[in-house]
């Protein structure tokens, strides 16, 4: 049988929430090139965060020319991953009529209340596999029509980024199973849009892209995209899926049991099933990867920023770039913080309360405690965190026999053990840190018949490291997990009142009058 000559290189893009991320790999795994190119994440008001289109797709063509310029070897495909729940309005020729509203922004708060407070709403969930957040697009939807709607009426379509870059480079307008699974607006089960959802969003099936699997081959890029990237115009551009699924086929973690934990300015746990579903109080979410291939599990909006936090308001005198410095004071402060428990939710929270109400809180605190107890407890409420939505995995009845992990936590011995001994369970630590772009690419190359199935990604990702939890350690914090889970439930009239007070508090210092 003659060997297949074909190119084996395939580009991965990764179009994340601060920066896009685009990586080159052969058909071993093996990284061949390696661009990342950031962008702003606006907050014009408090609870928005917003992005410019623009910025992005400049992003993206930059860093593929980057990458094309590293490379010797031939490209056989372009493969994409993006950030998932993004909500960009388009005017009937394509262009921008909103900014792209990404999954961080909670001005739909109210609306995703309301849907979750009607036994329709956790129907709607079941069906699409999405919470009722803000996160999502459809309480954006619904935010759009009640508070613009003027422009709501202007809009012709309705997209994500990764649709929105694939409209401009391959002037094509579609989305794919995997992104639209994070909208609230497609039927998981069907794989068609969902109408009662439509319905409620106030929108009409035309103005949504057409639905296609996330291996769908588009036949290449339009004459100025192939100018501005360096490649051939006629590339296949493989649609991709969202960074989530992504990240689990990045790590490898793609077979039914295995978790994948990914902690970068937020965190994840998702475990593989072959079957979409929820479970029945609606803990967890269910993304599509592939028709055959889903991921269960719960996302969290705090993780690495955590850390960013911390250094900013806890160790200014470290200076920006002191996360190794943050991290060896936490170091010196004992495992449990001395009894101090950091709810560390100062961007809200998602799972597994899909909930935009929680705001960050100490608790335990005493005279003795000191800064390095302080930044451990953020730290180790990141991970107490994500063994909540762990436990809600299991509770959706899903088994757990592995866990891998990546992002850029990962860089940390500390956090490494840390997270370990909060799950109470080894976790392995694959090489290398582009977990959604290199799913990408590995997707890409399943699409263009260069492998077999995914199934490759599971030996592709080649472990570095499996940290096992200390016993000692772990009894700690399993001593301590029940309490962290009860704080939500203690402080929610709290995060209540919070809310209705916050828009009569003064946002910023204002200097004292003199004295008469």
């Amino acid at each position: 049988m003659p060997q297949d000559t074909r190119p084996g290189v395939v580009i991965g893009v990764d179009i994340g929430t601060t920066s896009t991320k685009t990586v080159a790999y052969d058909t071993d795994g093996r990284q061949l090139a390696r661009q990342s190119v950031g962008y702003p994440l606006d907050n014009p008001q408090p609870g928005y965060a917003e992005q410019d289109p623009q910025l992005i797709l400049d992003a993206v063509l930059q860093s593929i020319r980057a990458v094309m310029a590293e490379l010797t070897e031939p490209v056989a495909g372009l493969s994409f991953g993006s950030a998932m729940h993004s909500l960009i309005g388009l005017d009937p020729a394509g262009s921008p009529l909103t900014p792209s509203v990404t999954w961080a922004d909670a001005r739909a708060t109210r609306q995703a209340e309301r849907l979750r407070a009607v036994p329709s709403g956790l129907a709607l969930h079941r069906r699409t596999g999405t919470p009722m957040h803000p996160m999502s697009p459809l309480p954006k939807l619904l935010w759009y029509s009640e508070q613009e709607p003027q422009l709501f009426e202007r809009v012709a379509h309705w997209v994500g980024i990764k649709d929105w870059v694939l409209l401009r480079l391959c002037d094509t307008l579609v989305t794919d199973h995997s992104v639209a699974s994070g909208t609230g607006l497609m039927d998981i089960h069907k794989l068609k849009w969902d109408s009662e959802a439509l319905t409620i969003a106030g929108i009409t099936e035309k103005q949504l892209p057409q639905l296609v699997s996330t291996t769908t081959v588009l036949p290449g890029l339009t004459a100025q995209a192939a100018a501005a990237t360096g490649l051939p115009q006629r590339i296949p551009v493989v649609v991709g899926a969202g960074d989530g699924p992504l990240a689990n086929l990045g790590l490898g973690a793609v077979r039914p049991g295995m978790v994948a934990c990914t902690i970068g300015t937020s965190g994840a746990m998702r475990v593989m099933v072959e079957r979409p579903g929820v479970d029945p109080l609606g803990g967890v979410f269910c993304y599509a990867l592939t028709e055959d291939r889903w991921v269960v599990g719960g996302a969290i909006n705090n993780g690495g920023i955590v850390l960013r936090w911390a250094g900013e308001a806890l160790a200014p005198d470290l200076g920006e770039r002191s996360e190794e410095e943050l991290v060896a004071l936490a170091a010196r402060a004992p495992v449990g913080s001395g009894g101090l428990i950091m709810l560390p939710y100062l961007h809200s929270e998602r799972a597994p309360h899909w909930s935009a109400l929680p705001r960050g809180a100490y608790v335990g605190l005493t005279y003795a405690h000191r800064r390095e107890h302080l930044i451990r407890a953020a730290l180790e409420g990141v991970c107490q965190q994500l063994a909540l939505v762990l436990n809600s995995v299991r509770a959706a009845g899903n088994e757990v026999r592995e866990i891998r992990a990546g992002g850029g936590f990962a860089r940390s011995g500390l956090w490494r053990q840390m997270l370990a001994d909060v799950l109470g369970l080894p976790v392995s630590f694959p090489a290398g840190p582009e977990g959604s772009g290199f799913g990408a690419a590995l997707l890409g190359m399943q699409a263009l018949g260069l492998i077999p199935s995914i199934d490759v990604a599971t030996d592709l990702a080649q472990i570095e490291e499996t940290v096992r939890p200390d016993p000692a350690a772990a009894a700690t914090y399993a001593s301590l997990l029940p309490l962290f889970a009860e704080l939500y439930e203690a402080l929610a009239p709290t995060f209540f009142s919070m809310r209705r007070l916050a828009p009569g508090l003064p946002t910023e210092h204002s200097p004292a009058a003199p004295p008469a």
